[in-house]
């Protein structure tokens, strides 16, 4: 009953906004329970085809996003609970974790195999993907290596090596998955917290040089990587083979047109678009609701990000680098996969399987991006009360 009634004065304290109790960023959270509520609305959607052939259940996939969604609620209340000196402390044990778990997927009867890629372990309530976990442990790695290497990193010319190399384990544990797209969010993520740091401009260039020559590498070494972006050159050329699926969500975004053949109406979800809850819910939206529905999105999703960077630009001004980089780092990721999953669906990017964040079906991504907008939350809540507890506190 204590907790019942806790639980009661915490909710009346996040939709009550007044100028002495606004202790988190009130933005923020609307627009990630918004995207979460959108995301359940278009999975349900989306789902009702392939959810009827498979298990001869309409809403299989539906129930079980409501039940990934409530965790997600469930894993906000306590993560919001851990103060960031914790994440600084023991951020080396949560990269550990996230090597434990990458390594663990080869183990027999651990690893799940699904579409010739060993990326999952199988959990109570879904499937573990461990590559979702290693983007936030990096994050939290990085953010720890660079405030305690602040002026090293800053002022060598080679002080990229070390964070790359931290990288690449990483990167080279999720390409034997293989896993080739999350690798390059890993690889932007770390661009991304070098160049916010300071590092020298030369390695930049040495950095987009050996990420090009790396990429270019990986493809031509791997058939179904090389037909992928042949598929992408031209999906209409082989739209029964290659270009099965991006020529699919393509005829889906101009089928949509401006607003949309509503809720429900998509055709392109009839068995035609694979993957049409997960990877390519964006081409479904883009049907159902048309570019003002893609916009709507885009806008949310941006809106989200930058009151992430608000945060993290707070927290550097406060001499809190590990908050500011930890919060810009998953911003970067955020950003930087949100726009590689729409570009993919749209075809101005080849294939690759990245969620849309907070929208696209899928326990683990759902939970740890959840983690990540509590860490988020946390540090806006620990900034604000920096800058003098409620007394300072004002609706922005």
């Amino acid at each position: 009953m204590q907790f019942l009634e806790e639980f009661k004065q915490s909710w009346s304290r996040w939709t009550t906004v007044t100028p002495t109790n606004l202790l988190y960023d009130r933005w923020l959270f609307w627009l990630y329970v918004i995207l979460l509520f959108i995301g359940f609305i278009m999975v349900t959607s989306a789902s009702i085809p392939v959810g009827t052939r498979l298990y001869n259940d309409p809403f299989y996939f539906a129930t079980r996003d409501a039940v990934y969604v409530v965790l997600s609620f469930i894993v906000l209340y306590f993560f919001l609970k851990i103060p960031m000196e914790k994440w600084e402390k023991h951020h080396r044990w949560v990269f550990g974790l996230a090597l434990l778990f990458l390594a663990l997927i080869w183990l027999p009867g651990i690893g799940k195999s699904i579409n010739g890629a060993r990326r999952w372990i199988p959990m109570v309530l879904f499937n573990f993907q461990p590559a979702e976990f290693a983007k936030f442990a990096l994050i939290c790695f990085l953010s720890g290596y660079f405030t305690r290497h602040y002026d090293e990193v800053r002022s060598k010319k080679l002080s990229a090596f070390k964070p790359l190399t931290v990288m690449g384990v990483l990167g080279v544990l999720l390409i034997v998955q293989p896993d080739l797209g999350s690798t390059i969010v890993l690889f932007v993520i770390t661009f991304g917290l070098l160049f916010l740091t300071g590092a020298h401009i030369m390695q930049f260039f040495g950095l987009v040089c050996v990420g090009a020559f790396l990429f270019v590498v990986l493809v031509l070494n791997s058939a179904y990587r090389l037909k992928r972006i042949t598929g992408f050159m031209d999906p209409f050329k082989d739209p029964y083979g290659t270009g099965f699926q991006l020529s699919n969500s393509l005829m889906a975004f101009g089928r949509g047109e401006f607003t949309g053949e509503g809720l429900g109406n998509s055709i392109q979800k009839l068995e035609y678009l694979p993957e049409a809850h997960t990877d390519f819910v964006m081409a479904v939206i883009g049907e159902e609701f048309g570019f003002l529905g893609i916009l709507i999105m885009v806008f949310l999703l941006g809106a989200l990000v930058l009151r992430a960077m608000k945060i993290g630009r707070e927290s550097l001004l406060l001499k809190q680098r590990f908050k500011g980089f930890f919060a810009f780092g998953i911003s970067f990721w955020i950003i930087f996969q949100g726009f590689v999953n729409l570009g993919m669906a749209l075809g101005l990017l080849p294939t690759k399987g990245l969620t849309f964040p907070l929208v696209s079906y899928g326990g683990s991504s759902l939970v740890i991006m959840t983690i990540s907008i509590a860490v988020l939350l946390r540090i806006d809540h620990e900034n604000r009360l920096s800058r003098g507890g409620q007394a300072r506190l004002r609706d922005d």
